[in-house]
């Protein structure tokens, strides 16, 4: 008994220790969670517009020149009441978007814990857990910015949007000012836009299919991406069904459902750019909630050169019935954009989402890494047959000329010398030099300097550019400024970065053999009389590819042509229809730009007694 006091007072003391450490750390707690609400409340948007937007903004995207090009997202679609809608269609938004929406106050515990977790795992934003307020609040006030700070400020302004507005408000709000793609803003203008009815009138399958849209609408498309659409349509009903939203049979009469997705009205070329461009439109100021006007890098005067060059050279008959153009300026804005023949006949955007490859247009990279390695021009080597395990890479011509000089070699497209060239100075070394131009995640394969692996038109042309442009690498733009249609700024576009990644000497090697290749070589149909002109066929097997990626000063423009199915051409190589359609464009274009030399190197006085170019004059190979 005489030890029980001492014990009791020093139970009390942990306790109390434990309950002043508690206090103290709830304390220390809740004063964090202040200075952040605080933090992220110092720039909070002002609420009082919310309902100001009775219809979808209107944008209005302009050349470099400030033309009007195109006008999106003014469809005069009178906004959608929850009553007037068919139950399936608010319940396949929630069932994808906010599963608990009608069971919080605008902040989901359950998502943001398990965001939360994720996103520590990933050790930074990668998951939001939002709901469908915090949604609405960041199209509505807020931009794409993926930061701790704009989320706070999204779920304080879902608790207001919640406190002020009943659900079915909150939901009307959200599915008239949400972006459907196609620059369809709002429910009614994307029903009208795809299914050529009312919102009202929707079936199952299509409230589906344009809750799809909600996740990626350019990605889900079903213009664009038929197959991506029905399958992400598919996911939306399993969710319904599995949700216990609707039953088995219903979601099999669904599934079997047709969608008949309305072709898009006849739209100028320019909405190829405008969907490239709209993706950073939104990362930069967020889903826009007033009308503004984007001004951008294009010209419509090359824009309209390319379109009607396109249109006087390719041959349907020949099975050359797609192309994509992309011309490109020496500051890096994107002075021309075309992604197919007709953008009401596929908005599949051939310039940026095709996966083609490259053929020969490959090879500048594979010379200019063993110029990098200390070759030169006029170094000799041999084309001759050459083996690689089972494998012998044929010429185009199926000959073989003996020995040539390197800038023979490449001006008539000769594999045999690519791929030795290849094999001397290792592919690591081609993949690397390749990598530094934005041709990235390129495989060792014995094929690589043939150009086997595939890239996009955008990506190939914007490799070029640093040969036009005194061996800077710059990264394309398509955006010069966004500002409201009243005229206040909301994003400029700082001056592009340059970066040198090609040495003068090597420069000057390359532009003397990509010159060569248009004066005497393949790209001979590519020739402006006066003008310095540099660039590179290519053609892949069976004639399913053409390109032609040529050059002036400060200004690269690269051509694809082919077939959407990949099915051969009849002969078509890059050196002629390709090469024809860019000498067609461009031969206007420069009439614009003050002339210009391309530098390049000389031959010394030895090499110049044994040059074997004159074999160019009688080469037939067009590759």
């Amino acid at each position: 008994m005489t030890q029980s006091a001492p014990q009791n007072s020093n139970t009390r003391k942990a306790v109390r220790y434990m309950t002043g450490t508690a206090l103290m750390g709830g304390y220390l707690c809740a004063m964090a969670a202040m200075s952040a609400l605080a933090w992220a409340a110092k720039d909070l948007p002002s609420v009082e517009t919310f309902w100001q937007t009775s219809r979808p903004p209107s944008i209005e995207v302009q050349d470099r020149h400030r033309q009007t090009l195109l006008i999106k997202g003014a469809v005069d679609a009178a906004p959608v009441r929850v009553a007037d809608l068919p139950v399936y269609v608010p319940q396949a938004i929630l069932a994808t978007e906010d599963k608990r929406y009608r069971h919080h106050a605008g902040i989901d515990p359950i998502a943001l814990t398990r965001a939360l977790y994720r996103n520590l795992r990933a050790g930074g934003v990668r998951e939001g857990g939002s709901t469908l307020a915090q949604q609405l609040a960041k199209n509505v006030f807020l931009t794409q910015e993926r930061t701790y700070r704009r989320k706070l400020q999204e779920m304080m302004l879902a608790l207001w949007i919640e406190r002020s507005f009943s659900k079915d408000e909150i939901l009307e709000k959200y599915m008239n000012r949400v972006y459907f793609g196609g620059g369809n803003w709002g429910l009614e203008a994307a029903s009208q836009h795809y299914f050529g009815k009312s919102a009202k009138d929707m079936e199952m399958a299509e409230a589906a299919l344009l809750t799809a849209l909600l996740k990626a609408p350019n990605r889900y498309n079903p213009v664009q991406s038929r197959r991506a659409a029905e399958t992400r349509t598919e996911t939306v009903l399993n969710l319904m069904r599995d949700q216990g939203i609707i039953t088995e049979a219903q979601w099999y009469m669904a599934t079997e459902q047709p969608i008949n997705v309305k072709a898009p009205e006849d739209r100028d070329s320019a909405h190829y750019f405008a969907d490239w461009i709209w993706p950073e439109v939104e990362a930069r100021i967020g889903t826009p909630a007033a009308d503004l006007v984007i001004r951008t890098t294009l010209d419509k005067s090359i824009q309209d050169k390319a379109v009607a060059a396109a249109a006087q050279h390719l041959d349907p008959k020949r099975n050359a019935n797609e192309v994509a153009i992309i011309t490109i300026a020496g500051d890096g804005g994107v002075r021309a954009l075309v992604g197919g023949t007709s953008y009401s006949g596929s908005e599949f955007n051939r310039a940026v989402q095709a996966e083609r490859q490259p053929g020969s247009a490959f090879k500048p990279f594979v010379y200019l890494a063993a110029f990098e390695k200390g070759l030169t021009p006029w170094d000799m080597r041999e084309d001759k047959p050459v083996t690689i395990g089972d494998w012998e890479p044929k010429n185009f011509t199926e000959k073989f000329r003996g020995p040539v000089t390197v800038e023979a070699a490449l001006a008539l497209s000769i594999n045999t010398v690519a791929v030795t060239l290849s094999e001397e100075i290792g592919r690591d070394r081609v993949i690397e030099t390749a990598a530094a131009h934005g041709l990235r995640d390129l495989q060792r394969l014995r094929s690589l300097p043939l150009g086997a692996q595939t890239t996009t038109p955008f990506k190939l042309t914007a490799a070029y550019l640093p040969f036009a442009n005194h061996g800077d690498r710059v990264t394309p733009y398509g955006i010069m400024s966004i500002s409201t249609a009243k005229g206040s700024p909301l994003y400029l576009h700082a001056k592009t970065p340059r970066e040198k990644i090609v040495s003068f000497q090597n420069l000057r090697h390359i532009n003397r053999v990509l010159k060569t290749t248009v004066e005497r070589g393949t790209g001979r149909a590519a020739q402006i009389a006066g003008r310095d002109v540099a660039g590179k066929t290519g053609t892949t097997n069976d004639y399913r590819d053409a390109w032609f990626i040529g050059y002036v000063p400060d200004m690269v423009t690269g051509v694809w042509v082919g077939a959407d199915d990949n099915t051969p051409m009849t002969r078509v190589t890059g050196g002629s229809i390709p090469a024809r359609i860019w000498k067609s464009l461009m031969v206007d274009v420069v009439k614009d730009m003050k002339p210009a030399r391309l530098p390049v190197s000389e031959a010394p006085l030895r090499a110049r007694s044994q040059d074997n170019m004159s074999v160019l004059l009688d080469s037939i190979n067009l590759d």
